[in-house]
């Protein structure tokens, strides 16, 4: 037994004594100090502060599911607090987000957490300037924003009125990033962005072709943003889904149909949420689910986007399809 104790106090000593041992630990030490003054610093200066929640198209699909799949985490963990802090140090508040009011209501009476239904038109300049407005008055540390506001439609580009494509993208893109930018200042150590992409972004697909673009750049701008924040500790998330039981072919088969075979490997929103949750958690910087998705993901890393695009367009005619999305 002393020849065990001797030899790991051996050990210990030969370890602080080696060249270079002493200096990594010490420096180890120094940025666990930082960091800890770093987190103090960002606790002061919440304090006192209105900790939210900000889901946007909260009115149905993903963004309904994110404020459900959270007020249910919260009443498991205790009283409006954050499971495990993925969004910082507990919620006070969640502010939903839509055109909706009616849904939203319906949505925030079954909430424990309180909410604050805001009413809005993301593309509408007015309609941000108040939001950014309602920040600045509230007080508020941001602990999670969530991006879930989008639409898709499937079609030729040519044959899809060109407003309704311009308000994809004005939707899909312009509204996520002004959004994000105005959150952003609001956002505490530990805070998470949730950005919902779409495994579209990752390839182009005709007669999907705004849609996947947009999904493209929300993916693209997500994974440098998580790159740039990462120094302030604050998280950013793509989520990727494939086809889910939403509202979004309602809309978006407006113009065309997609695959039969896409439709095969739809998930519930309920899953992609939990997913999504979970990842953003731990702090990844993408969330793909399902297996199917997963492994097209990986594809499009490996074959030429010229080869899916034509094997896409073969299994169109086969089924005597034009449209793929």
């Amino acid at each position: 037994m002393c020849t065990k104790r001797k030899s790991a106090h051996e050990k210990k000593v030969r370890h602080i004594t080696e060249p270079g041992n002493y200096t990594n630990d010490m420096k180890d030490m120094n940025d666990e100090k930082r960091r800890m003054g770093k987190d103090m610093e960002g606790m002061a200066k919440d304090a006192g502060k209105k900790k939210i929640i900000i889901i946007t198209g909260a009115s149905s699909g993903f963004g309904m599911e994110f404020a459900l799949q959270l007020d249910k985490l919260f009443r498991s963990t205790g009283k409006y607090a954050c499971a495990n802090r993925p969004a910082g140090q507990g919620c006070g508040e969640m502010w939903l987000i839509a055109r909706r009011k009616e849904r939203l209501e319906k949505l925030a009476k079954t909430l424990s957490v309180p909410a604050k239904i805001i009413s809005m038109d993301v593309t509408k300049e007015e309609d941000i300037l108040t939001f950014c407005k309602m920040l600045e008055n509230e007080n508020v540390s941001i602990r999670m924003l969530i991006n879930s506001a989008g639409f898709g439609l499937m079609g030729r580009f040519d044959k899809i009125n060109i407003e309704e494509q311009l308000e994809m993208l004005d939707v899909n893109c312009k509204a996520l990033t002004r959004l994000t930018y105005e959150c952003i200042p609001y956002l505490g150590r530990n805070g998470r962005i949730i950005q919902l992409a779409s495994s579209a972004a990752f390839v182009p697909q005709q007669n999907f072709a705004i849609y996947a673009a947009t999904k493209s750049y929300v993916l693209s701008f997500s994974r440098a943003l998580g790159a740039e924040l990462k120094e302030k500790s604050i998280w950013v998330t793509a989520v990727c889904p494939g086809p889910a039981d939403t509202e979004f072919f309602h809309r978006a088969e407006k113009y065309g149909s997609t695959l039969a075979i896409k439709k095969l490997t739809m998930v519930s929103p309920e899953r992609v949420v939990k997913e999504a949750l979970r990842d953003s958690f731990h702090k990844k910087a993408l969330s793909v689910c399902s297996l199917p998705m997963k492994a097209f993901c990986i594809i499009t890393k490996i074959v030429p986007h010229g080869w899916i695009l034509w094997a896409a367009e073969l299994m169109g005619k086969k089924k005597g399809k034009t449209d793929v999305g």
